[in-house]
């Protein structure tokens, strides 16, 4: 089965996403900061990875860098989940290693349309 970790400071927004992607299939797991991400990163990498942008401890952006430092690190599909419409930000991010991004709020369809991805690639 595929893995997700949904790394967001909203336990909201972690259940809605939760939701959504273990009909998906997916096996979900969640943090709530960078932090806590990287500590589960470490444990088992995930096949995906669902993290917002701003949240305390460590941001998404310090998270992204780090994960992809990290061995193993570049294979998770990374989605950066943004409020902000600056493009200056979600340029950062995909700099940093997103494979995509999204603006929030989200609904269930574009939550699915972000995962119809090729993890064998």
């Amino acid at each position: 089965m595929r893995s997700c970790l949904i790394v967001d400071d909203s336990s909201v927004v972690r259940k809605v996403a939760r939701r959504i992607l273990e009909d998906l299939d997916y096996v979900v797991d969640e943090a709530e900061d960078g932090q806590e991400a990287i500590d589960k990163c470490r444990q088992q990498m995930p096949d995906a990875v669902l993290v917002d942008w701003q949240m305390p401890i460590m941001s998404g952006l310090d998270f992204i860098k780090l994960l992809r430092a990290y061995v193993g690190g570049e294979k998770p599909h990374v989605i950066y989940c943004t409020v902000e419409n600056d493009i200056g930000a979600i340029a950062l991010a995909l700099k940093a290693g997103a494979d995509d991004y999204m603006m929030k709020p989200f609904d269930q369809r574009l939550l699915v349309s972000k995962f119809q991805f090729d993890l064998a690639a």
